[in-house]
């Protein structure tokens, strides 16, 4: 198979790749409770066709459900009924009339698109109401009377409440739930992660790969994290103080954040371990019998936390780590008696794999302390670690709806851009619908609801898995309705495809829709609106509605990647220098130690731009070829911003054994060299310029290296004469060689950048220049 043609396939299978995690079948099945419960109502009562706006009405409230704090599914939901409900009272308000429905239509859309400014939540209540509203106008909307149309918007209504109802049951009684959830969600995907990290390749070729794996299961633990985080204050929203269970959860949430340090840093001075001979023949396979009873240390404590059990049990780990000591005591003894250590590079190697070896006993304690502390939660008990270093989430300050408003509505805004697209897309479709009389001409409409987003790249993915899954599943429903005819058949059917596809849909939405289509075409045959044709209209109409999307985001004030990518791109590099200088400070400052809560949350931020960056560059790689670009040096730019992350995240780990008596004379003046260089190549990103030229920052190393080298050659000499002497430049050693591993990194990370910064500015002049010698002519 040529090589674009195999490349186009990976594109398309990666748009079905599912997210990590399992299956919510619970969330399914609440799901088929929530629709089923208004159905046989509508049986019972004899009013089976009223039923639907109920459903309607269930389901899309039903939709909003995300998870969350019971106050913060409850705020959502409520607002998700009231608006589905206020949807169909307008549908039926203007359905009478064209020309007040086609203008309602473009305000509603228009509305609907300047919800995204208001965070993903507001997005989402906003999509269900947009999508009643269409629904309404094409199937229930007919305003034959005042009392008709009130009744609809009762059963809406209901059926809004019904969905509450049981999403949030469990409110009195399980009020702390949600946060437990949370937090045992965030360790079944650290041990993921923590499992990525014990499969790291000893070959440079193999490793670019896994580091693509390894920095999105970093991604998804920050966002896990984050999540925790928003989950834990929600709950303990207007306390003054938490209580014990708070405090123990807290805890719990936050050492997630330490153990996520901790594991990038240990694969920092694994990557660098790799290839000395020392770590490939003799602890290679001990360090990842380590790693990998770790990561399953942490999925039982996971467990654990969603079960309610009290006893966790580690004792894998513990013999791991005492394999790992063992086989470190029969090395250690060895290169010490050994003339190879005549010279300071393989006494480096020792004192690298030294730190591995201890990094990875602090890992196993960490956990063992996490274990602890889940005991206590479940079991209601106080123990004085649960009181240590408590830091609540901060909450973002946030500006007031109208200042949000008044800053966005300029065609400078991509969401006002975007409100506008939308609304003059979805109201020509709706337009189009209503004059030709199309029997399912809403589901076009429909198709570009969902499918257009505020950049070309969420649109064409989401076109992408929307029309390929509607295609599939469409194929797939008329072969059901072809083959089965029993009434009883078709429904189990309904009802597996139903819970199926509301189980994934977190996961995959190109499988949710795959699944959910033949549902649809099971479930309007049932109330005999068609046979097997019903799904070809199905097919066809999401194949129109995809096209108007695709047609739509690149016409109409279009919003690229390539012009949103520079600002992204600075902010992350100047989160990374924030995160940066706070912990070369601690070290210039050993005796002023910086606040751990301030080292935690820059940390964060880096982290969190980091995913931002790198999510921004796929949008991009989706845009036109045309329109992107050459993406390499994006790509490469993206690579090492995050190993330089890395690198600095090392740096703080190691920093809290730091004493500071030894310092290296050139670290000050290497450390202003890094913010000077990063601070251009922000600039450059902004001003569009090429970045300034590098300074000298071999100088600076190699006096780093002279003075590690002299500290090596003592420490040498001094085991030669005493191998049991403690002094003051072992101490320095054990300090400082780690230290001088990472500065080497950051050096050649910032050549890298630059390089990369360079690359993406010539290409973007190269671009720029036939445009401008054309218009010329």
């Amino acid at each position: 198979m040529p090589s674009d043609h195999r490349q186009s396939l990976n594109w398309l299978l990666q748009q079905f790749q599912p997210l990590p995690g399992k299956p919510d079948i619970l969330y399914g099945l609440r799901t088929l409770l929530v629709v089923s419960g208004p159905i046989a109502v509508g049986f019972i009562t004899g009013h089976p066709a009223a039923s639907t706006i109920a459903v309607m009405g269930a389901m899309f409230v039903g939709m909003v459900d995300t998870g969350g704090a019971y106050r913060q599914k409850a705020t959502v939901m409520l607002a998700a009924t009231i608006g589905v409900t206020v949807a169909l009272l307008i549908a039926n308000l203007v359905s009478s009339n064209l020309w007040l429905a086609i203008p309602t239509t473009f305000l509603v859309m228009f509305i609907a698109g300047l919800a995204g400014l208001f965070g993903t939540i507001a997005g989402t209540v906003s999509l269900v109401t947009s999508t009643m509203f269409i629904v309404s106008l094409a199937k229930f909307a007919s305003f034959p009377d005042l009392s008709t149309v009130f009744l609809q918007c009762a059963l809406c209504l209901a059926g809004g409440v019904w969905a509450m109802v049981l999403s949030l049951g469990l409110w009195v009684l399980r009020p702390y739930t949600p946060a437990i959830e949370a937090a045992s969600s965030c360790y079944a995907t650290l041990s993921k992660f923590l499992q990525m990290a014990s499969e790291i390749p000893l070959t440079l070729e193999e490793r670019q790969k896994w580091a693509e794996q390894f920095l999105q299961g970093q991604d998804s633990v920050i966002q896990d994290l984050t999540s925790a985080r928003s989950v834990w204050g929600a709950v303990w929203t207007g306390r003054e103080t938490a209580d014990l269970r708070g405090n123990q959860l807290l805890v719990l949430i936050e050492d997630v954040n330490q153990i996520t340090n901790s594991v990038v840093a240990l694969v920092e001075l694994l990557a660098i371990a790799s290839s000395r001979p020392l770590f490939h023949q003799q602890l290679h396979r001990e360090i990842q019998q380590v790693l990998e009873a770790s990561a399953t240390g942490l999925q039982i404590l996971s467990d654990a936390l969603a079960k309610g059990k009290n006893v966790v049990r580690l004792g894998d780990i513990d013999r791991a780590i005492e394999a790992l000591e063992y086989q470190w005591q029969v090395i250690h003894s060895q290169v010490l008696n050994q003339a190879s250590l005549a010279h300071a590079d393989d006494y480096a190697d020792l004192v690298s794999i030294g730190k591995i070896v201890a990094s990875l006993k602090a890992l196993a304690e960490q956990i063992h302390t996490d274990a602890e502390i889940a005991t206590d939660l479940q079991r209601g008990e106080r123990r004085s670690i649960a009181q240590l270093n408590i830091y609540p989430p901060i909450e973002p300050q946030r500006s007031s709806i109208i200042d949000t408003l008044r800053n966005n509505l300029t065609f400078n805004s991509v969401i006002f851009r975007h409100a506008l697209r939308l609304a003059l897309i979805v109201t020509t479709a709706q337009l189009v619908a209503l004059l030709l009389q199309v029997p399912t001409g809403y589901w076009v409409t429909l198709t570009a609801v969902v499918a257009l987003k505020p950049n070309f790249g969420g649109t064409s993915q989401t076109t992408v898995q929307r029309v390929i899954g509607t295609t599939l599943g469409g194929i797939f429903g008329i072969c059901l309705v072809i083959l089965i005819h029993n009434p009883v058949a078709i429904l189990v059917c309904l009802l597996i495809l139903l819970v199926t596809a509301m189980s994934v849909r977190s996961l995959s939405y190109g499988i949710f829709i795959t699944l959910l289509t033949p549902a649809v075409i099971l479930l309007l045959n049932m109330t005999s609106q068609g046979g097997w044709e019903i799904g070809v209209l199905r097919i066809v109409d999401s194949l129109i509605g995809g096209i108007l999307a695709l047609l739509g985001s690149y016409l109409l004030f279009p919003s690229w990647e390539r012009s949103q990518l520079p600002a992204q791109l600075a902010t992350t590099i100047r989160s990374n220098l924030a995160y940066f200088q706070q912990v070369a400070a601690s070290y210039i400052n050993p005796e002023q130690k910086c606040s751990t809560e301030t080292i935690r949350n820059l940390r964060h931020q880096a982290a969190l731009e980091n995913a931002n960056a790198a999510a921004a560059a796929q949008r991009l790689f989706s845009e036109p070829r045309h329109v992107r670009g050459e993406v390499e040096p994006i790509a490469m730019l993206i690579l090492y911003i995050r190993a330089f992350f890395s690198s600095v995240t090392t740096l703080a780990e190691h920093q809290q054994k730091f004493s500071g008596e030894y310092q290296f004379a050139d670290f000050q003046r290497f450390t202003d060299a890094i913010v000077q260089i990063l601070e251009n190549l922000a600039n450059a990103l902004e001003q569009g310029n090429p970045p300034l030229a590098l300074p000298r920052l071999d100088i600076y190393i190699e006096a780093i290296h002279n003075d590690i080298e002299q500290l090596h050659i003592t420490r040498i000499s001094e085991l030669a004469t005493n191998p049991g002497s403690v002094t003051s430049t072992r101490q320095a050693v054990r300090e400082q060689t780690p230290v001088s591993t990472q500065l080497d990194r950051i050096a050649h990370e910032m050549k890298c950048l630059h390089c990369a910064i360079d690359r993406l500015q010539a290409s973007l002049h190269e671009r720029v220049q036939p445009v401008s010698s054309s218009s010329k002519r």
